[in-house]
């Protein structure tokens, strides 16, 4: 297997601590043969270094589907508590929010939990916090970038809401995606979800969905809660970005410290 290490101030001669190196990017190393039963967690936690084995040979042109979260993965934020903050309602619904993220509650109802406290929002808010708030994480660009020249598709999922969604959809090329619908009545919403909720079951059916004529190792899905594990198993390679610690626990590869592109340079 090859380890890889990243980090936004890796050098050279830190990486070289552990081995020979071969440099991939600025502050990205690649090590041939290192072997994987040696622990180097302490060692990339002091150095706040992401680390990662993978088989030699692996090609990011090789793969068929990458798929990804929206909120804080594909974005820096979580929407539903920026539009919590609207109605004076941010601690309540980002304390719902964490321990959904955890593991800790159903997700479905957690989420009409949330939602019920957004009732009588204009909707013109949605647009506000799209416009004012809503930042893309680091490195997405290149990555979207890198899945359409090597005509890799695209999938974001969310147990969020199709508002966002849909425009970061339209405004980055992505090919396919999921997500609630908030209902709305007369200009203002409702504190209610349209349908079924997007959860973790049905993130890894869409997944399975796209992926079902490709070999698994053709695939990738990148996560940070816990209703994303569901996908993330059903992938070739699963990434906890910036995630929580049951994600961490159960992924291929977790990316802590840099940006999405990092996900690139896991490949050759």
């Amino acid at each position: 297997m090859n380890l890889i290490l990243q980090g936004p101030a890796l050098t050279e001669n830190q990486a070289k601590e552990l081995g020979a190196v071969e440099p991939i990017a600025a502050r990205a190393f690649r090590l041939r043969n290192f072997p994987v039963h040696k622990s180097i967690s302490s060692w990339c936690e002091e150095h706040q270094v992401d680390h990662a084995f993978m088989p030699e040979g692996r090609r990011f042109a090789d793969l068929r589907l990458v798929a990804m979260d929206m909120d804080s993965t594909l974005i820096t934020m979580e929407t539903i508590d920026e539009l919590g903050d609207l109605v004076g309602r941010k601690p309540e619904i980002a304390a719902i929010t964490a321990r959904a993220m955890r593991g800790e509650i159903d997700y479905p109802e957690s989420l009409r939990q949330r939602v019920s406290l957004l009732k009588g929002l204009g909707e013109d808010g949605l647009l506000r916090i799209y416009d004012e708030r809503l930042r893309l994480t680091a490195g997405a660009e290149t990555l979207l970038a890198a899945c359409r020249k090597h005509g890799v598709k695209t999938l974001l999922v969310s147990g969020g809401f199709t508002f966002f969604v849909e425009l970061l959809r339209t405004r980055l090329g992505i090919d396919y995606a999921i997500s609630n619908t908030l209902e709305i009545a007369n200009g203002r919403l409702t504190g209610r979800v349209l349908g079924d909720i997007v959860d973790a079951d049905a993130k890894a059916a869409k997944f399975r969905e796209l992926a079902r004529s490709l070999k698994k190792d053709q695939t990738v899905a990148i996560g940070d809660g816990a209703n994303d594990l569901k996908m993330m198993a059903e992938a070739g390679l699963s990434v906890a970005f910036h995630a929580k610690p049951v994600v961490r626990a159960q992924a291929s590869c977790a990316i802590s410290y840099c940006g999405l592109d990092a996900v690139l340079r896991l490949f050759e």
